[in-house]
């Protein structure tokens, strides 16, 4: 019989960790600790879900089953990890642990061994899908480690998910998580260049919009941020900074792999750029900033 997690703790309570928690609240599950490295999130959200706003990371594993953690590069994952007492992994024995930050492939195969040294079991769950999908319990989800873990994780994956995909040992859903951040971001640099483009020329971009999406430039970028781009809207789903991260892990991938990737680096200049220019936090599709004639980075120096 598969193992149904009894209490669930939430490290990292930003938008995404937030959200997760508040979905499987919704669905029944006991939220009882959540840990944040920002004490007023911590707080906030804990009294929110009516857990305990843990003092440290050895509480949270001390208080639940299963740790959900979402948390924002490869140097913060391998903190909350680390062989200390200050750690998840502090007196960590038969828990579960569901990683869903995008960070690098090496990182998740590293947790999972540390994982299963302490006596506890690791699983990543890469998420495709943004803010209000976590909300909703529709998130796409890739996961990586054993099959143990996952079939362990899975009902609680489920209430989380409207797709939920077994990639295979830890590490390789990373890499698919990897490669779709990598073309998602080249596909938004691109119509930011086409949108920008379009206007310059002095052309309709309700209607060009409505033409890109009845031809080969059509993509779920565009349904997601064409408008945006063309309104200057641009609150945060998935953000610049994040974007250029993630385009990051891609090409150390493909150096790794010995194989040029000219697109990507490109793209990844263009959020690093954005980042240089202080727009870092706006939605990728702020993008569009840099492409638009008149906008504050269209201009270079």
């Amino acid at each position: 019989m598969t193992e149904h997690p009894k209490k669930i703790g939430i490290v990292g309570a930003g938008r995404m960790g937030a959200n997760i928690g508040r979905r499987l609240k919704d669905v029944g599950y006991t939220l009882s600790a959540v840990f944040d490295s920002r004490p007023v999130v911590t707080a906030g959200v804990a009294s929110e879900l009516g857990a305990e706003a843990a003092s440290s990371l050895a509480r949270v594993s001390e208080l639940a089953d299963t740790i959900v953690t979402v948390v924002s590069d490869d140097r913060s994952m391998r903190e909350i990890f680390s062989p200390s007492e200050d750690s998840l992994l502090y007196r960590a024995q038969g828990k579960l642990f569901v990683n869903c930050a995008t960070v690098s492939p090496q990182v998740h195969v590293d947790v999972e061994a540390l994982a299963l040294r302490a006596g506890a079991q690791s699983l990543e769950a890469c998420m495709a899908s943004s803010i209000t999908q976590a909300r909703d319990g529709t998130l796409y989800l890739m996961c990586g480690g054993s099959r143990e873990a996952f079939d362990r994780a899975r009902p609680m994956l489920e209430k989380m998910s409207g797709s939920l995909k077994y990639i295979g040992p830890a590490g390789s859903a990373a890499k698919v998580k990897a490669l779709v951040n990598m073309v998602m971001n080249i596909n938004t640099a691109g119509l930011a260049e086409g949108l920008g483009l379009g206007a310059a020329l002095g052309l309709d971009l309700d209607m060009l919009r409505e033409v890109f999406s009845q031809t080969g430039a059509n993509s779920r970028v565009l349904e997601t941020d064409g408008a945006d781009m063309q309104n200057r809207e641009h609150e945060v789903y998935f953000s610049a900074a994040h974007a250029a991260k993630d385009s990051g892990i891609a090409l150390a991938l493909a150096q790794e792999a010995g194989l040029e990737v000219p697109l990507a680096e490109a793209a990844l200049g263009q959020y690093e750029r954005m980042r240089a220019l202080g727009l870092g936090e706006l939605d990728k599709s702020g993008i569009a900033e840099l492409t638009f004639r008149g906008r504050k980075g269209s201009v270079r120096p």
